[in-house]
């Protein structure tokens, strides 16, 4: 069985042994729309991240027989034309579900606790010569008795949210889907979310109901002290309406992973926020812990297994 791997650099330096017992597994680190019917010709199971798999790639690869995602989102498959032709397509949930949370307080409290300020401090010798055992150049405040929102209350929401709850925050939710669906914590509309969190945290997918969900409106109705998470989906929020909230304060700061484009164009208006320590930005990594891969390859490997046994 050939397997090809058409953007194995996607998972960094995560071992494959898993999937190589299974076949003969090619790699490629990139592949472009014009290479990959070529690499795609003799596959049985192709193995893809973010490189798309539409009807002109399943028309080239005549041996196909299964399509694995190498993440949770399968947008990038035409899904109709695959179940037309009968080819599988299976994805791995729920591999990246602590990752994600880890790096969503990572995020709050880098902002919150304004880490990077006092840790310049120390590593620049300012505190060793200021003569005083403590550094109040920066006041930060507390977690708990503060309103937590999260956008979207599914699996990693609701892990968030009983994180929030252990720094003794207290967690609204807002239902994208427009169906309340958790017995423990209060749903809310947008608008009181909007209006009384004072950390609001997106874990939403992007469809029609989240494409754009925040922008300059909803910007403006959010306290002047509340900070903004995104490690959900990129297109969520307006980015150039999010460098205006960042630079005219209308909110206190903003910790994103995820970006409307990626990788972040470098003409971004994030990039020439005024005060760069109201942002705290990660590659898009929130879901790529080496535990994480770890699962993601585990479960790929177990989906290939599945189909073939």
């Amino acid at each position: 069985m050939k397997i090809v791997f058409l953007d194995r650099a996607s998972v960094g330096d995560a071992s494959l042994k898993g999937i190589e017992s299974l076949g003969e597994l090619i790699c490629y680190d990139r592949t472009s729309k014009e290479e990959c019917a070529t690499r795609i010709a003799d596959a049985e199971v192709i193995i893809t991240n973010k490189v798309r798999i539409d009807r002109e790639e399943m028309k080239a690869a005549p041996q196909l027989k299964l399509i694995c995602i190498a993440a949770t989102g399968m947008n990038n498959v035409d899904l109709e034309e695959a179940a037309r032709r009968g080819i599988p397509v299976r994805n791995v949930a729920g591999y990246s579900t602590e990752s994600v949370v880890q790096t969503t307080f990572a995020h709050l409290l880098n902002l919150t606790a304004k880490l990077p300020y006092f840790d310049e401090r120390v590593k620049s010798g300012a505190y060793s010569h200021s003569g005083l055992f403590t550094d109040m150049g920066r006041s930060f405040r507390e977690l708990a008795g503060k309103r937590m929102g999260i956008i979207g209350l599914g699996t990693i929401g609701r892990r968030v949210a009983t994180v929030a709850e252990a720094f003794g925050m207290e967690v609204v939710y807002y239902a994208t889907s427009g169906k309340a669906h958790d017995d423990y914590f209060r749903a809310v509309s947008l608008d009181e979310l909007l209006t009384s969190a004072d950390v609001i945290s997106i874990h939403a997918p992007l469809n029609e109901r989240t494409k754009g969900l925040i922008g300059q409106e909803e910007l403006r109705r959010m306290k002047y002290t509340t900070i903004l998470l995104n490690t959900g989906r990129g297109g969520i929020i307006n980015e150039e309406d999010l460098a205006e909230a960042l630079n005219e304060g209308w909110i206190a700061g903003a910790g994103l992973d995820v970006y409307q484009m990626e990788p972040l164009p470098a003409d971004s208006p994030l990039l020439t926020i005024r005060h760069p320590d109201k942002l705290s930005l990660t590659p898009h990594t929130a879901w790529a812990s080496a535990e994480a891969r770890a699962r993601l390859i585990a479960g790929i490997a177990k989906n290939i297994e599945e189909q073939f046994k």
